[in-house]
């Protein structure tokens, strides 16, 4: 699939033989971890070799991609990216599965790929589809009726709803596309509970 930039796409997949990719909070950190810092052109080590970089000497030339909501799933994530820079979603993607992956299968004990295939991708046609995609990824625990604390799960909602601090205060999204559509928080909550309700349905009748 090509990737234009400025264009919006919902990116998404799943653990090999539908497997948990995410066993604790450890490895959601660490998932929301890369995705913060190989968001960058330049190229990167891995996060051992950042962590010596020291956050006071580094900064970001420019980001590969903007991150408008995510959802990590037990057995899969989804995530809606805007492309910044010329292949940039794929060097994103590339980085993120390969570096997650060996950190997850030295964390759990095992080898071989982690993850099904190479991520799926749907370009984002409209405003609306925007919205709707937005509202499917950031509450997708919703869509398959998740709940803490039986099954876990992180969302970009954790950035901007409660405290708003993100989870272990991670902080990774531009919601101004979103937001910007909607006078405050309850309303967009609106919209979102009531598109939710119609995914919900739709899902349980096919």
């Amino acid at each position: 699939m090509e990737f234009f930039n400025g264009v919006y796409y919902h990116v998404y997949n799943r653990g090999v033989e539908k497997r948990k990719v995410f066993m604790n909070d450890k490895d959601f950190s660490r998932f929301l971890e890369s995705m913060r810092e190989f968001n960058d052109v330049r190229p990167v080590g891995s996060l051992y070799q950042k962590s010596f970089l020291n956050n006071k000497n580094y900064t970001k030339e420019q980001p590969l991609v903007s991150i408008v909501s995510y959802c990590l799933n037990p057995n899969h994530y989804h995530l809606l990216l805007r492309q910044e820079v010329d292949g940039g979603i794929s060097e994103f993607m590339k980085r993120l599965g390969g570096g997650y992956t060996k950190y997850f299968n030295e964390q759990h004990n095992r080898s071989g790929s982690l993850f099904q295939g190479k991520f799926k991708a749907k370009e984002v046609l409209s405003n609306a589809q925007l919205l709707h995609v937005n509202i499917y990824v950031e509450f997708n625990f919703m869509v398959h009726s998740l709940r803490r604390p039986t099954s876990k799960w992180v969302s970009s909602q954790d950035e901007w709803s409660g405290d708003g601090k993100g989870f272990m205060g991670y902080k990774l999204c531009d919601k101004s596309i979103i937001f910007d559509q909607f006078k405050n928080n309850q309303e967009y909550l609106d919209f979102a509970n009531n598109a939710l309700k119609s995914m919900i349905e739709k899902k349980e009748n096919t």
